[in-house]
């Protein structure tokens, strides 16, 4: 055997030992998060519950803290819950102790995450919750720990076995705690009726927020709009839709509403039929796909790509008249598409 194939069937070995590792990790934690579902549905169910209300009532804000790994969970979810509609704050264990004790008030609610419930760190903000009663969701699992006694409602983890070989780096574990933080967020988004339009009041930068903007902010308005008579000669009409250049024209009747749209499609489809000297009429394709300004563009993107026959451009109506067109090169523009 040649060198060469030696090191091809080496490398071709280490790239299936590696998958194989990466495939049994994503098991484990799929098996610990199924794990948590089960016990979610059954024996934490009432725990949830109340956990949830407790977070929802408090007048100032959810205090999520954790140490190690178990902090970094907590940094994320004190952000997924700012970002959906239940203000939070993520404080450090260790640097509570040196006065951060102080962002703390009794109108807030913590939310701890420790597995083994046992965090030395934490017990000094589990003191200070103690003595100002500031309600403690602890979120560990070991019911039996000293951070689940003091708590108000313990969110009770099942054992799962980690990913790692040797038992020792947290990986299911912190998978554990991250799907149940994210899921306390959704269901406190859920009970407050928080909406997408909310959600992009906090959240109006990024692609994300470009999708959560309203038609209305991008669309083309005015002499921009490409729009005709329903009775203009053809000959006109494609003077209007050249000068216009969206690719297509909006037809409309002597009330000003739209009820139809001209396209390259359809001038295509007409081509050699005396097309220029026919009427507007004659070549529209009636009832076109609309939005209103009030729509985010999200949904205006979803419309021209979910069509049999995706397009470019949609015309933007208030009761049933033209106040402005979008393309799809604003989308583009904007970070939408």
């Amino acid at each position: 055997m040649t060198a060469g194939l030696k090191r091809d069937l080496s490398a071709s070995d280490s790239y299936r030992e590696a998958v194989a590792s990466a495939t049994r990790t994503l098991q484990l934690e799929a098996e610990g998060l199924s794990a948590l579902q089960e016990t979610l549905a059954a024996d934490l169910s009432e725990s949830f519950a109340t956990a949830l209300r407790i977070l929802r009532e408090c007048r100032g804000r959810v205090i999520v803290t954790g140490m190690g790994k178990s902090g970094h969970v907590g940094v994320k979810i004190a952000a997924t819950l700012a970002s959906t509609g239940t203000p939070a704050y993520f404080v450090h264990p260790s640097e509570a102790s040196h006065g951060d004790l102080g962002m703390i008030t009794a109108d807030d609610a913590i939310l701890a995450f420790s597995w083994s419930g046992e965090t030395v760190e934490l017990e000094n903000i589990v003191s200070y919750s103690r003595r100002f009663a500031v309600p403690l969701v602890a979120v560990t699992s070991n019911a039996q720990s000293t951070l689940a006694k003091a708590a108000e409602v313990v969110l009770a983890l099942p054992r799962a076995k980690e990913a790692c070989p040797h038992g020792l780096a947290p990986t299911t574990s912190t998978m554990m705690q991250l799907a149940l933080g994210d899921a306390i967020a959704i269901a406190l988004l859920e009970s407050k009726g928080f909406t997408a339009l909310d959600f992009g009041v906090l959240h109006p930068g990024g692609q994300l927020g470009a999708r959560l903007k309203f038609v209305g902010n991008l669309m083309h308005k005015g002499d921009r709009l490409p729009i005709t008579p329903i009775h203009t000669p053809m000959a006109e009409a494609l003077v209007i839709m050249t000068e216009k250049a969206f690719g297509c024209l909006g037809v409309i009747d002597n009330d000003g509403r739209l009820v139809g749209i001209i396209t390259d499609g359809d001038l295509r489809r007409h081509m050699g039929n005396g097309l220029l000297d026919r009427r507007a009429s004659e070549i529209m394709t009636a009832e076109p796909k609309t939005v209103s300004p009030d729509t985010m563009t999200a949904e205006a993107l979803a419309i021209m790509n979910l069509s049999d026959h995706p397009f470019t451009a949609l015309f933007v109506v208030e009761d049933g008249c033209p106040v402005g067109i979008l393309h799809i090169h604003d989308l583009l523009r904007a970070g939408v598409a």
